[in-house]
């Protein structure tokens, strides 16, 4: 898959413990950055959801498509793009969770189970 993103910030992705996201309101205005664990698998970005929620942002996200992720203090606006049943990135991912979350947390099994691998959102810097 080709990427818009840079190997900086991927790299910066990759030395994040969390990223902050911002997804649009249904008013249009930008809700409160929240701190959620992202990671690089194949040039790209993902993020999850430990469940899928109609409500916070990750179902802001889904609606509007967008968001803007807070990196090192750098704001970028991103498209937001559900993976689906694209079974060879969901297994990239759930890879790149494991090996950039399990050490040490518990939370890790959580984010790969099914349930969170039915969230996993890819995001692609808006140019």
């Amino acid at each position: 898959m080709s990427t818009d993103w840079s190997d900086d910030l991927l790299a910066a992705v990759d030395g994040a413990t969390e990223v902050q996201i911002a997804t649009p309101r249904r008013d249009g205005t930008a809700s409160a950055f929240v701190p959620i664990w992202a990671v690089t698998a194949d040039g790209e970005v993902y993020v999850r959801t430990w469940y899928r929620r109609d409500t916070g942002w990750y179902g802001r996200a889904v609606r509007s498509g967008r968001a803007r992720l807070r990196l090192n203090g750098t704001d970028l606006d991103v498209r937001v793009d559900d993976v689906g049943g694209d079974t060879e990135t969901l297994a990239a991912v759930d890879g790149a969770y494991t090996a950039k979350y399990g050490h040490g947390s518990g939370s890790v099994g959580r984010m790969v189970s099914d349930e969170a691998a039915a969230t996993t959102l890819r995001l692609a810097p808006r140019l």
